[in-house]
């Protein structure tokens, strides 16, 4: 899951159709969204029952670590977007290649954000799959 359908997911206010897509599948996080998720946390200044409760909820989703060869996906990525033109944020990249390197799809809402690694890297995004 990418950040914002993490958020959604917690706050159980993820629609359908995604939200459907991904009943019955084990749900992850990348390391990536782990933190972006912790961001928020201290910008929006949560107190500590919801940071516990966010806590509580991350902990039992697996986090995909930045892994060497996570890494290297993510190297391979830079450099292809910055030969076609098209240099992609850096989280998206991230998120991207950790998906890449596990072979995993990538739920998210933002389509366009990775329309260039599923057209040019074989990125698997739920429901377009």
């Amino acid at each position: 899951m990418d950040t914002d359908v993490a958020s959604l997911t917690h706050k159980r206010r993820l629609a359908d159709p995604l939200a459907s897509r991904l009943v019955g599948r084990r749900p992850v996080v990348t390391f990536v969204t782990f933190g972006e998720l912790a961001k928020w946390s201290e910008v929006r200044d949560w107190g500590g029952g919801r940071r516990q409760e966010l806590a509580d909820w991350l902990s039992g989703i697996p986090v995909l670590p930045g892994d060497e060869a996570v890494a290297a996906t993510w190297g391979r990525l830079s450099e292809s977007g910055m030969k076609a033109g098209l240099p992609r944020p850096v989280n998206d990249m991230w998120i991207a290649a950790c998906c890449l390197t596990y072979d995993l799809p990538l739920a998210t809402l933002n389509l366009k954000d990775y329309a260039y690694f599923r057209e040019e890297h074989g990125l698997r995004v739920l429901g377009e799959e």
